[in-house]
């Protein structure tokens, strides 16, 4: 298959010109995959606590600390590697995004500044802050919605267009809350835990919504992506993917049902479903556009830097991709499970 691509292309698959692209298209998906899912549970906690109780929105606020600083890595570093390594295709997207951009901007703005200075604020300025944390976090999960949608429907415009993009934003935002609810049924116990399980199981039909609203759409407004997945060579992956897609959301559902009637045992599976919802909702995004950045005009060779930017732009990310996993490795290793709180000093030795 490579060489076959290669061969199209008029290049050799041990050109530069060929597998450097491919090479930092690939990090480029890892990045976002990282963004979704390790900056996914922290927006969706942020969006839940315009529902939480007051009481609760201190401690959802406290289970974040440890992760801000590096949840905010994954979108600086995919943003910088798409600009550098393929700028055929950002002034293409960039024309058509300018709003959800925009509001993708405002809410990290909103969410890293009102996050450090409610830290720091004195008692009673801290609800204005945690006002503006919570409002970031819905513009970014529903600039991601938008901003997918309008990828997906190839940038028409009119009423049908925008509704579908303004309904996948609630979806978006829906699937955030779901996210970061799992998370928290995962993390806490008590009432913030009973709290999660019902803010999981009234957002986790609008996150299918959602999946089932862009595959159809992609599939149906694009006759290569339509063609790619039903020529009849691929049913079998066809029906895996979507199989387990719907085994997830079955399965979420029941468990949740039952931590409301019975028990809160395997607090952790839910959190790992939705995990694998969205691998696989990314993963057929990446397949359904493959060797496309703009679907059916621009590919990943035709946006590409020239060889020696992709050099230095490969150089760069060889030296730094390692230091962000060897840091996320160290960051995230307790995110995982039930919170524990932080060891207490021994007062009993002599001053």
């Amino acid at each position: 298959m490579i060489d076959s691509l290669a061969g199209l292309l008029g290049l050799g698959a041990a050109d530069s010109a060929f597998w450097m692209p491919l090479a930092l298209m690939g990090v480029l998906m890892v990045t976002v995959v990282a963004g979704v899912l390790l900056d996914g549970f922290d927006v969706g906690v942020g969006c839940l606590l315009w529902v939480a109780p007051t009481s609760l929105r201190g401690r959802m606020m406290s289970l974040l600390s440890p992760w801000r600083d590096a949840n905010e890595y994954w979108l600086l570093l995919g943003l910088g590697l798409f600009a550098a390594a393929f700028p055929g295709a950002w002034s293409r997207t960039l024309g058509q995004l300018y709003l959800p951009l925009s509001l993708l901007a405002i809410g990290t703005l909103l969410r890293s500044v009102c996050f450090e200075c409610r830290l720091r604020a004195p008692a009673e300025q801290q609800g204005a802050w945690l006002f503006g944390f919570a409002l970031g976090a819905v513009l970014v999960a529903f600039s991601h919605g938008y901003m997918l949608a309008r990828v997906v429907s190839a940038y028409q415009d009119g009423v049908g267009p925008i509704g579908f993009a303004t309904l996948m934003g609630a979806c978006s935002l829906a699937t955030y809350a779901l996210l970061g609810a799992a998370w928290l049924i995962m993390r806490e116990a008590g009432e913030l835990r009973i709290r999660a399980v019902g803010w999981a199981r009234r957002t986790l039909r609008w996150g299918a919504v959602g999946v089932m609203g862009i595959s159809v759409v992609l599939d149906f407004s694009n006759a290569g992506v339509f063609l790619k997945w039903g020529d009849g060579q691929h049913w079998g992956a066809v029906a895996l993917v979507w199989g387990l897609l719907l085994a997830c959301f079955i399965l979420a559902e029941m468990l949740l049902q039952r931590m409301i009637n019975h028990s809160y045992r395997a607090t952790a599976v839910p959190y790992g479903l939705v995990l694998i919802i969205l691998i696989l909702m990314l993963g057929g995004l990446a397949y359904s556009f493959f060797p496309y950045l703009v679907l059916d005009e621009v590919t990943l060779w035709d946006a590409a830097a020239s060889v020696a930017t992709l050099q230095l732009a490969l150089s760069a990310t060889v030296v730094a991709l390692p230091v962000a996993i060897i840091f996320n490795l160290r960051v995230y290793w307790r995110v995982l499970g039930r919170s524990r709180p932080p060891d207490l000093p021994d007062f009993s030795g002599k001053w």
